[in-house]
């Protein structure tokens, strides 16, 4: 429970209670102190209810990130397990790949030819 929740609640029952002793005796000004006290009461009683609830949900997104995240992790663990018995079985058809996908990021990645300006013939 946050502090504001509880100061809120505080506030707002010593606001009743002025409040209503000023409604017994028929003091304007008490009457009115009350009701502002315990106005001021419920709105910091709603912040920290509004605190409370932002902080629920941060901790159930972490929570859930965490849990993404490691099974994610576990994935990543296991792929690359496979993988690296997949190159021990066969190293040759492992360096067959491995060239061409270097060949093929060569072509790609070689700069264009500039074209050569045409001349005009008169």
């Amino acid at each position: 429970m946050d502090q504001d929740r509880l100061t809120g609640t505080v506030k707002d029952v010593a606001g009743k209670v002025e409040g209503g002793v000023g409604e017994m005796l028929g003091d304007k000004s008490t009457q009115a102190s009350g009701r502002a006290r315990e106005a001021s009461g419920v709105v910091q009683n709603l912040y920290g209810q509004a605190k409370d609830a932002a902080r629920e949900v941060g901790d159930a997104a972490m929570d859930y990130a965490k849990d993404t995240l490691g099974s994610s992790t576990d994935t990543l663990r296991d792929g690359t397990q496979a993988l690296t018995k997949r190159v021990q079985d066969n190293p040759m058809g492992a360096l067959l790949v491995a060239g061409g996908i270097g060949f093929l990021l060569a072509v790609l990645m070689r700069p264009s030819r500039p074209q050569k300006p045409q001349r005009w013939r008169y």
